[in-house]
Formats: structure tokens, C-alpha cells, sequence
């Protein structure tokens, strides 16, 4: 299953864009997931159960960077 996601969350997923870029920051939440290449600022709209798939591992999230818990 997919992991908790936030808004601002930096992601790494397993196949890498063709602008050169792995990582990507989440703009959306809902049934599907929008993501925008940290690289080209190219933007993609994912369903939840593809991007489960796809993702490798959250590189940062605002929520622990800041230190408060997210509610």
C-alpha cells in the first residue's frame, strides 16, 4: 500500500523522467495523486494504486523537517 502522503512531500520513484530527474513533489491529494518533477517542473496527475507502484521512497517530508507532528 501506498505510505501516508502530505502536501510538499519529495518523492523518489523507481524510473527516471526523461529530463534526467528521479524526484518528485507532491501538489495534490485525493484519488489521484499530483506530482511535479523537481527538474523540469513538468506536472502529472497519478491514480493512488499506480504511484504505489511506482514510488521508491519519500526523500523529505515538511512535516518531519519542521519537527510537528502532522495531524
Amino acid at each position: 500500500m501506498l505510505p501516508e502522503l502530505h502536501l510538499d512531500d519529495v518523492l523518489r520513484l523507481r524510473k527516471q523522467h526523461p529530463c534526467g530527474s528521479y524526484e518528485w513533489k507532491v501538489t495534490r491529494l485525493g484519488a489521484d495523486i499530483g506530482l511535479e518533477c523537481q527538474t523540469c517542473q513538468r506536472r502529472v496527475l497519478l491514480p493512488r494504486r499506480k504511484l504505489a507502484r511506482m514510488l521508491k521512497s519519500v526523500v523529505s517530508s515538511p512535516q518531519t523537517e519542521n519537527g510537528t507532528s502532522p495531524e
